[in-house]
């Protein structure tokens, strides 16, 4: 008697999944989760430490418990100045993904207009904010705009190039497929292409959602100025300036919390974005 399976059977037959889980997450999930923190919780500690010890004055540099009163003292006015430079960061990204996926479709219909603007995106990209942001600032009497546009330039880029590259590598037997059916550019378009550079375009937009929040801060510390403007980096100078050095690490640590959730939410709209359709998002079938 055969114990072989056929394909067919074998394809049917249950296949039993033998990963672990505990509160919906594998031995990995948990892994992912649990190993940075302990890294984190131990770094910490080792800074306390290190700062008890050697009596480091806080002028100098304080201790996490100390950052983490001075942010909860002082989370009144640090909320404001986040709730600016977020408003800078989210209007910068939404430009940014609105003119890139544009642009990059204009691209993928004209090869020359491809050619002939391209360079010119890279040259904006290379050349530093720092040096641009001084003249946008001077050029554009409206504080918040000349934020919003250094913002832009930085976050720009990479949705840009990133969509480019996958409206360009659509399936080149899928588009001669297309031609034999006689669709349409705009089908093409929309049915092949779009699809296609989906993944891309969310890639892009997950690197520069912690771009546009660099742009914001850069472009605040070039303005300089408080009043209309009055972001996360105006707070870290004017606590520089005042020796309030408590107050400086409470605004940086705002500033990396805020980055690392904007990063996540960019994940979590990655993820429910192609995780019926795309392998990069779909879960493994055991």
């Amino acid at each position: 008697m055969s114990v072989s399976l056929s394909a067919n059977e074998a394809a049917d037959a249950p296949v039993e999944n033998r990963e672990p889980t505990w509160l919906g997450l594998t031995t990995e999930g948990w892994l992912r989760i649990l190993m940075p923190l302990a890294i984190g919780v131990i770094a910490l500690g080792a800074w306390e430490w290190a700062v008890r010890v050697n009596e480091v004055p806080s002028y100098i540099l304080p201790g996490p418990i100390e950052i983490g009163r001075t942010l909860v003292r002082d989370w009144g006015s640090l909320q404001v100045s986040l709730w600016i430079t977020l408003q800078i960061t989210f209007a910068a990204l939404f430009v940014a993904a609105v003119l890139g996926l544009a642009l990059a479709v204009l691209f993928a219909q004209s090869r020359v207009i491809e050619l002939s603007l391209f360079p010119y995106a890279v040259i904006l990209q290379v050349t530093p904010i720092v040096a641009i942001a001084p003249l946008i600032i001077i050029w554009v009497d409206d504080i918040r705009i000349a934020l919003l546009i250094c913002a832009w330039i930085v976050a720009f880029f990479p949705i840009l190039s990133n969509t480019t590259l996958g409206l360009n590598s659509a399936d080149h037997n899928l588009q001669d497929l297309f031609r034999l059916y006689r669709a349409s550019r705009w089908q093409v378009l929309r049915r092949l292409r779009l699809p296609t550079a989906m993944p891309y375009f969310l890639g892009g937009l997950r690197i520069s959602g912690g771009l546009a929040l660099i742009g914001a801060i850069v472009a605040e510390f070039v303005a300089g100025t408080g009043g209309r403007a009055s972001g996360l980096a105006y707070r870290i100078l004017e606590a520089g300036y005042q020796l309030q050095i408590p107050r400086m690490f409470a605004a940086l640590v705002m500033v990396s919390l805020t980055g690392i959730a904007i990063f996540l939410a960019m994940t979590l709209v990655s993820h429910l974005a192609l995780r019926h359709w795309h392998e990069s998002a779909m879960k493994e079938r055991r």
